[in-house]
């Protein structure tokens, strides 16, 4: 799907600082201290336009959530969703996700969320799928010990790949579901793809993947 490109994006995140965090880098090891509190932070890789980071953060007060977002013009749907829900635990970072470190020490981060990431279905192009081994290393440098990737996508194929990613990865599975919506599955929020996707009959695949010490 083509990308719409919004030319004022960058001006209104620009014109947000305090939602859109711009300098991350001078908050690694102080996120808790930014938000003024002890509570996890979550991170939600390629948030998009910010429906499941924003409900998340109304019905979870007591969690920290951080929607990452590489594209601008995709961002900006977020930065506005935020600014008319007004939930005051969620902040947004519009960068690449190769970058996390540079922005959160190790343990700093309690859980990550990657829904529908885009599946990248050519070979050539597996290093830049988000459940690629070298991602994987990524977020374990910033979760803490035994963290935990939670994931969903409609595409039967990424599913398949990643469940054999997280596997050769060492990691452990849990909750692992073929049909989401058809499980006794409770509390899932959805984005809005998910929502998009399902009403054309897609079916949705999840999985919780955690880290060993």
């Amino acid at each position: 799907m083509r990308l719409r490109n919004k030319p004022w994006a960058k001006d209104k995140l620009a014109e947000h600082s305090n939602i859109v965090i711009h300098n991350p880098e001078q908050y690694k090891g102080q996120w808790n201290k930014y938000f003024g509190n002890d509570y996890p932070i979550y991170i939600e890789v390629g948030t998009g336009k910010g429906r499941f980071v924003t409900e998340m953060a109304k019905q979870y007060p007591d969690v920290n959530f951080i929607g990452v977002e590489l594209q601008p013009s995709v961002i900006v749907g977020a930065l506005d969703l935020i600014l008319e829900e007004q939930p005051p635990n969620v902040r947004l970072l519009n960068q690449n996700a190769e970058d996390l470190p540079h922005f959160f020490d190790k343990g700093e981060v309690s859980r990550v969320y990657l829904n529908f990431s885009d599946p990248w279905p050519k070979n050539r192009h597996e290093k830049r799928r988000l459940t690629y081994e070298s991602f994987l290393a990524v977020f374990q440098s910033i979760l803490q010990e035994k963290g935990e990737i939670h994931f969903k996508t409609d595409n039967q194929g990424l599913f398949e790949y990643s469940l054999h990613s997280f596997s050769k990865y060492g990691m452990i599975l849990n909750n692992v579901s073929l049909d989401l919506h058809n499980s006794d599955f409770e509390s899932n929020v959805m984005t809005e793809y998910e929502e998009k996707f399902s009403n054309k009959g897609n079916r949705i695949y999840r999985c919780e993947a955690a880290f060993q010490s």
